[in-house]
C-alpha cells in the first residue's frame, strides 16, 4: 500500500521540481540582464544632449556636436554617419523617445551606451563608445542601426542557430 502511495506522488514531486528550478533560473537570467553599472560622470552628458538635439535640431546638429570632442574625426566620415541615420529616419519616421539597452565599462578609460529609439515605423538601436585617453571622455564610435528586432528574435532561439 505504501508503495503504491508513492508511485502516485513522484511525477507530481518531479513537475514541482522542474518549476521551482526553472523558476530560479529565469530569476537570475533576469537580474543579470538588468544594467547595473553607475553612469559614467560626463558621458551621460553627451548623451543628454545628443538627443535633445537630435530630437529638435535634427541628426546633423547632434552629430557634429558630439563629435566636436574628437580631435580624429574627418568631415568626410562625419557626413557619411549623418546621411546614413538621416536616410533610415526618413523610413522610420518621428523620433519618439528611447530607452536604454545597456551600457558596458571595459575599463576606466572606455565605455558602451546602447540605446532602443523609438520611431514611429520601427525601433533602431544607437550605440555610443567613449574613450578618455588623458582627462577629458570623447565620442569614439558610434554606430546605428535598425536590426534591432532580428537580433531580439535570434536570442531568442533554443539553440542560438537558425
Amino acid at each position: 500500500m505504501r508503495y503504491t502511495y508513492f508511485k502516485a506522488f513522484k511525477p507530481l514531486f518531479f513537475i514541482v521540481s522542474a518549476l521551482v528550478f526553472t523558476g530560479n533560473v529565469a530569476l537570475a537570467q533576469t537580474q543579470a540582464a538588468t544594467p547595473a553599472a553607475a553612469p559614467v560622470t560626463g558621458v551621460q552628458t553627451f548623451i543628454d544632449k545628443f538627443f535633445k538635439e537630435y530630437d529638435k535640431q535634427g541628426t546633423a546638429r547632434a552629430v557634429i556636436d558630439i563629435f566636436k570632442s574628437n580631435k580624429q574625426m574627418d568631415s568626410t566620415r562625419l557626413t557619411g554617419i549623418i546621411v546614413k541615420i538621416d536616410s533610415m529616419r526618413s523610413v522610420i519616421g518621428k523620433y519618439l523617445g528611447k530607452d536604454l539597452i545597456m551600457q558596458r565599462k571595459a575599463s576606466n578609460s572606455l565605455v558602451l551606451y546602447s540605446y532602443l529609439l523609438k520611431h514611429e515605423g520601427q525601433p533602431a538601436r544607437m550605440t555610443f563608445m567613449f574613450y578618455k585617453p588623458k582627462n577629458e571622455w570623447e565620442i569614439y564610435r558610434l554606430y546605428f542601426d535598425v536590426d534591432v528586432d532580428g537580433e531580439l528574435a535570434e536570442s531568442s532561439r533554443v539553440t542560438g542557430k537558425p
